[in-house]
């Protein structure tokens, strides 16, 4: 589930605070869950939160319970295309990853996503835009991201294709 700022304005993503600001801003939601709705199994990163269980009807219930405090006391709105109410072991997309009761991959998107911003780097470091350093910033972060998921043999396609882009 993800709230959403009810009139479409927010801190920009990559801003600095903007992690600390919905530390503080959420903070609300973290202690209804806790305190009021008593809620076992509840994480949160940002904006983004997951609630578990094994009773859908229990879900439902605490949806709209979530929903109804977030309107009325933090002024947001849950986005309707970024909830689900699903089983573990179909894995539950969080944070970029799908989290499955055993591993977690990185999801498709996030994967593509990955490939096109590290070939357009290159493709800058090439131009003179970026210096090398840089790139290899870069191209850690994206390592980086990848070592959170069982993900070896992705890591090797990402090396080899840059290293590829990089001898083009």
């Amino acid at each position: 589930m993800r709230p959403s700022a009810a009139d479409n304005h927010g801190i920009p993503i990559g801003n600095l605070t903007s992690q600390l600001f919905a530390n503080i801003y959420m903070n609300e939601l973290d202690q209804f869950v806790k305190h009021k709705l008593k809620i076992k199994y509840y994480i949160r990163y940002a904006d983004d939160f997951i609630v578990l269980s094994d009773n859908k009807d229990y879900l439902e219930q605490t949806l709209g319970d979530i929903r109804s405090f977030l309107g009325e006391s933090l002024k947001l709105n849950l986005h309707p295309n970024k909830i689900s109410i699903g089983k573990v072991s179909h894995g539950i997309d969080f944070l970029g990853y799908v989290v499955l009761p055993h591993h977690r991959q990185l999801r498709t998107k996030t994967k593509h996503r990955i490939f096109k911003k590290l070939k357009q780097k290159v493709a800058k470091h090439k131009a003179g835009q970026i210096d090398e350093d840089k790139l290899k910033q870069t191209l850690n972060s994206f390592l980086g991201v990848l070592s959170h998921a069982n993900s070896y043999k992705l890591k090797q396609e990402l090396l080899n294709q840059y290293w590829f882009w990089m001898k083009e």
